[in-house]
């Protein structure tokens, strides 16, 4: 008999992992910057980081248009979220459909932000901003453009 508990323990505990990262479906209420949303699943607000991209900071050049840009993917549509886990802050940090578009892709590819896999390992978004840098798309205009986590450094210190 204990040897059934425990195997049905396990079953159990195995799966919770499946059930805390089914994928959503939310309503995007608030852009707070080029990589974060706020969101309403299921009657709650749900803060939610895009996973493999970091966006300029607000007071950073390009941060006002690269919340604009995510702004006019996503504000106020019905999005599917696919959860990748959480930040240090205790966000979630999750791919974000707005329609068909992957909203921290098209990021990277507008040059609204730098792919950045602190927190995703298998990031495919590289060629995305090889193709941006080439084109001098957004912030890549900028020939001093310095990515959000070097600017955080500074601006820290």
């Amino acid at each position: 008999m204990p040897h059934i508990l425990a195997a049905l323990a396990i079953g159990f505990f195995s799966f919770l992992p499946c059930v805390a990262y089914a994928d959503l479906t939310g309503q995007v209420i608030h852009v707070a910057d080029g990589d974060t949303l706020t969101l309403v699943i299921n009657k709650e607000w749900v803060r939610a980081r895009l996973a493999g991209i970091d966006a300029p900071e607000a007071n950073q050049p390009f941060g006002k248009l690269s919340r604009e840009s995510l702004s006019d993917l996503c504000f106020w549509q019905q999005v599917t979220v696919i959860p990748k886990g959480k930040d240090q802050y205790g966000r979630m940090f999750a791919q974000v459909l707005c329609g068909e578009v992957d909203a921290g892709a098209e990021q990277v590819r507008r040059g609204m932000a730098w792919v950045y896999d602190h927190y995703v390992k298998d990031n495919d978004l590289q060629p995305l901003q090889d193709d941006a840098k080439a084109a001098k798309r957004g912030l890549w205009a900028d020939p001093y453009s310095k990515p959000p986590w070097k600017w955080r450094e500074v601006w820290q210190e």
